[in-house]
């Protein structure tokens, strides 16, 4: 029976707390009305100007421009989805200045009051952000990554012609004018507050206090500087040193100055301040939305082998790849198994007379180098390190290998030991050799600004002999598809390095170094992965086949003859409980037998006889569901341990909306094939991006002609869901709902609410402006936001990275043995430091906000789905911690655990999530009431996938008591490994997760 809101605050005692934290969420919340769209009155991070005469202002709405008489009133849009328009500036004549992301970059384009006149100002593949137009209306201001980073730049409106005043290493952002024409004012970073005058002269008028951050910068009376000062749940909006309003959430634009009286956007709202009281200014828009309609995943039962990754080629013609969990060769068209698949091994080169094999394992705890003779089948370490060692590729005279560590550091070892040469890298990709050996090229990506972290992703060369870096783009603005196996490799013969770009393979001549020394030539027109040289011929992978191209375009298919199929159910089990959690009563159920045959629920029934299995001391509840994390986004370093900690933690299910995709399909197939142990896996292959990249598991996307490769690889490889990221434009993200066959989510609200689009990740996280229309930099959601989620029927997925604040009372997760014994060594290390630090630099404010926004969408009726980003936060301690915060901070311990049960069962179209007769047998053994105390949901004692039972000891068991290894010798590290540019860091240095 599902509650009233009323009765279940009346039962639960939290009425009075829940009314007070959801208040100011959704009070005023407007329904969707068939045909009229949703009636929006709040505006979550709206900007707002005041037009000339002081008759207007223009506001940005769910990523349009809008206009509205300057007392309020009913709003009236300018700008259409496809524009993507953020940041109204007024000019002359009510001409109105702002930002659109419509092809894929920032661009200045104005527009007049009555709709008319939309002119385009600026163009490129470099952004022009935040326009300010000038007092006299001649000049608009703004910032733009043209010249290496953040600068302020001057348009001249009537020529076009643009001066830049500040340029490298800043970091510049929102540019306001003087009143008299002659200077602006801007933020620099966010730590301070600059002036610069026409004539390039500059001035530091404020610095960030310790902690805090600056926002929105402006000059005010007497030409003061005016600012939004950010504390962790607090924004002030200041004149100098004083606060002029505090206690509200002020969104941190600049604010419109007229004497003293000051116009601003805080709460949700306009709002004026004159004379010491603050008057609101009403609005109302209406906009369209479609409501989801759910799409149901489909369970993979066996067939050929499609998760074929990293596919290397000996001299011979031999191929060696991963699939179901173990290394196989393919040869004279017979695959043949090369290890066991007990742990996990991976990313398979041959020596170059290929004779012997290199490749990573985990079974000694943490993966390291293995060397295997392929005559002989004897095998040994290779050059152990402390920590993991990644995507070995043997130099052309076989004496030495490169690799990858743990954090992102590329190494090479031979027989004296290992010396470092590169420095600490973001997700690079696999190395390769020049022929002679002195060049190591790879992946890697190198930012356009530091204010903003995209770029492209580009070769790396390391000259092992003059220590020199040098980074070269494959094509002007174009990306190597992933940083993983998409290249660049080079040929055997040193004259080629081949690469993909744009999901088709490209080949350019090189020299010794890898200096380009012809134009890159396509190759291959159908999707391509994967790249590897057999001679002059390159193969590669297409849509789970394995193919060959020669370099005038012939192709042909390799069999690889290589099938799978689900195992058989375990055999029928009664399991006694001494209670269980259905996954919807308001209260558990005592004494009962679990009937489990043929992997399902056959039967719940009062105890009766002698059970199977005696589990009396305990309470079964549904196995929880973690609908975002990311399992190859460290996969290799995790390696087999990562199943186990999933399962240890009593989570059966998981989804992941973005990872590389032939590590993905191979781990899926592998789970489903029982070769790797570890819950149900959901997934998507690299999410569709734009122009500009971050993670390596990124598709940058720049037509819809390449869209279309990348949707056909969707779904011939069968992607359960789609995710479209930061920067692909409306225009593509509509043309993948409308092309797809899967559902698609995104880091947006709006318009994915009106394009069909599923669901949303994160409360509000990275996002192309810099700042999220979801959710404000104190964490709180207005009315905007809930009317849509719950209007639409999109998924909400709030990933509470700021739980780490919890740690201040409760580290008990850290210390667990689970956690102590499933992670690895140095990712062990890094939780531990941040429980230690009392959650270091997360915020308990910031959190509790978060969670109101997620209690309101939930009570509205809207769909919050459970998920962590993992492992950007913790695998599998950290679902539990989402659990507790919500819990802390309004949700009832049943509403909680319905977001990890029921709510992405029901986006994953499946039966999961419920302890009923039919559903899969995914059960999880807790001590405890779990709906009294959330934290007894994490003390697991056994865990049941489909029937198949694992004992927590079980799952510790190959981790514990692992021996450390005795590390190889380390080499004075080579003059390239020095940290010479502020983007090389490792990837777990910043919780980027949070960045708005």
């Amino acid at each position: 029976m599902e509650l009233s809101r009323r009765e279940l605050l009346t039962r639960t005692g939290q009425a009075a707390a829940v009314a007070t934290a959801a208040s100011a969420l959704t009070i005023g919340t407007a329904q969707a009305t068939p045909g009229e769209g949703v009636r929006l009155t709040q505006g979550t991070n709206i900007s707002v100007s005041r037009s000339r005469d002081g008759k207007w202002l223009a506001i940005d709405l769910v990523t349009a421009i809008w206009v509205l008489p300057a007392a309020g009133g009913v709003a009236r849009k300018l700008t259409d989805e496809l524009q993507d328009a953020t940041l109204p500036s007024f000019g002359p004549g009510g001409q109105i200045a702002f930002q659109s992301y419509r092809d894929g970059n920032y661009h200045l384009y104005v527009i007049g009051l009555d709709g008319r006149g939309l002119k385009q100002l600026t163009s490129g593949k470099y952004d022009h952000r935040e326009p300010a137009f000038s007092p006299d209306g001649t000049k608009i201001a703004f910032v733009s990554d043209r010249a290496g980073s953040y600068g302020v730049h001057v348009l001249d409106v009537a020529t076009g012609r643009i001066t830049q005043l500040t340029g490298v290493p800043d970091d510049a952002a929102a540019p306001q004018w003087s009143r008299d024409g002659k200077r602006i004012i801007f933020v620099t970073g966010t730590a301070t507050v600059d002036v610069v005058s026409l004539e390039g002269t500059r001035e530091r008028l404020v610095t960030a206090p310790a902690g805090a951050q600056l926002f929105g910068a402006a000059f005010g009376p007497g030409e003061q500087p005016s600012y939004t000062l950010m504390r962790p749940g607090q924004a002030d909006l200041m004149l100098g040193t004083t606060a002029v309003v505090t206690g509200q959430d002020v969104f941190g634009f600049a604010p419109v100055w007229d004497g003293d009286s000051v116009l601003y956007t805080a709460d949700g709202r306009i709002r004026s301040r004159a004379n010491g009281s603050t008057k609101d200014i009403p609005f109302e828009a209406t906009v369209p939305v479609k409501k989801v309609e759910r799409h149901r995943t489909k369970n993979l039962s066996g067939g050929p082998v499609k998760g074929i990754a990293s596919p290397v080629v000996s001299s011979d013609g031999t191929i060696a790849f991963r699939a179901l969990n173990a290394i196989h060769l393919l040869k004279n068209g017979k695959t043949t198994k090369l290890t066991d698949g007990g742990y996990f091994d991976s990313d398979p080169d041959f020596s170059p007379d290929g004779t012997k094999l290199v490749y990573a394992s985990d079974r000694t705890g943490v993966a390291q180098l293995w060397l295997r003779d392929l005559k002989t089948g004897e095998e040994k370490l290779y050059a152990p390190a402390p920590g993991a060692q990644t995507t070995p590729r043997f130099s052309p005279d076989g004496t030495k290998v490169a690799y990858v560590d743990q954090d992102g550091q590329v190494w090479v070892v031979d027989a004296a030991g290992r010396r470092q040469i590169t420095p600490t890298l973001f997700q690079p990709g696999r190395p390769t050799w020049s022929k002679d050996g002195n060049t190591v090229a790879l992946a890697a990506v190198k930012p356009f600004s530091r204010r903003f972290r995209e770029g492209t992703s580009q070769i790396l060369s390391v000259d092992l002999a003059s220590g020199e870096l040098r980074y070269t783009e494959p094509m002007p603005f174009r990306s190597i598809a992933t940083r993983g196996d998409d290249g660049p490799v080079w040929s055997p013969d040193g004259k080629h390095i081949a690469f993909v770009v744009e999901s088709v393979a490209y080949v350019v001549p090189v020299d010794a170094k890898g200096n380009f020394t012809g134009e890159p030539r396509q190759v291959t027109r159908e999707v391509t992965d994967s790249l590897a040289w057999d001679g002059t011929d390159l193969v590669y992978l297409n849509n789970g086949r394995l193919r060959k191209s020669t370099l005038d375009g012939r192709t042909s298919t390799i069999r690889v003859n290589l099938n799978w199929r689900k195992p058989q159910a375990p055999e029928r089990k009664i399991v006694h409980v001494g209670a269980y959690w259905d996954g919807e009563a308001e209260s558990l159920r005592h004494n009962v037998d679990i009937v489990v045959q043929d992997g399902k629920v056959a039967e719940v029934r009062p105890h009766r006889g002698r059970a199977d299995v005696d589990l009396s001391g305990v309470t079964a509840i549904p196995g929880l569901i973690d609908a975002h994390n990311h399992w190859h986004l460290r996969g290799r370093q995790w390696g087999a341990r990562q199943g186990n900690v999933w399962l240890a933690y009593g989570i059966t299910t998981v989804r992941s909306p973005g990872d590389p995709v032939y590590q993905m399909v191979e781990t899926r197939e592998a789970l489903a094939a029982g070769t790797l142990t570890g819950p149900r896996f959901y997934a998507t292959g690299e999410a569709v991006d734009g122009s500009r990249v971050y993670y390596n598991f990124m598709r940058p996307t720049l037509s819809k002609a390449q869209l279309d490769l990348e949707l056909r690889r969707a779904h011939e490889l069968g992607y359960d869901m789609i995710k479209t990221y930061v920067r692909l434009p409306v225009e593509l993200q509509r043309a993948a709902v409308q092309r797809s066959k899967v559902p698609l989510s995104s880091h947006y609200l709006y318009p994915a609410a009106n394009l069909g689009m599923d669901g949303m990740e994160h409360v509000g996280a990275t996002n192309r402006l810099g700042y999220s229309h979801t959710v404000t930099r104190v964490g709180k959601a207005y009315q905007d936001v809930v009317s849509l989620f719950t209007a639409s029927g999109m998924s909400m997925t709030p990933t509470l990275f700021h739980n780490r604040a919890l740690f201040a009372e409760d580290k008990s997760l850290v210390t667990d043995e689970r956690t102590r014994v499933l992670f690895p060594p140095w990712e062990y290390e890094r939780y531990l430091a941040d429980a230690t630090s009392g959650g270091g630099t997360f915020s308990a404010a910031i959190l509790k906000n978060w969670v109101e926004f997620a209690l309101a969408v939930h009570r509205g009726g809207g769909l919050v789905i459970c998920g962590t980003d993992a492992p950007l936060d913790a695998p599998a301690t950290a679902t539990h911690m989402n659990l507790r915060a919500m819990v802390k901070y309004g949700f009832t311990p049943r509403e909680a655990l319905i977001t990890a049960t029921r709510n992405p069962a029901r986006w994953l179209g499946l039966p999961l999530g419920a302890i009923k007769q039919g559903a899969p047998a995914d059960i999880a053994f807790v001590r405890g009431n779990p709906l009294q105390d959330i934290k007894a949901a994490a003390d697991v004692q056994q865990v049941m996938v489909g029937g198949r039972l694992h004992a927590v000891d079980e799952l510790l068991a190959p981790y514990r008591g692992q021996q450390v290894l005795s590390a190889s010798a380390a080499l004075e590290p080579l003059a390239s490994a020095e940290n010479k540019h502020w983007w090389h860091e490792p990837e777990w240095a910043e919780h980027v997760c949070c960045d708005h």
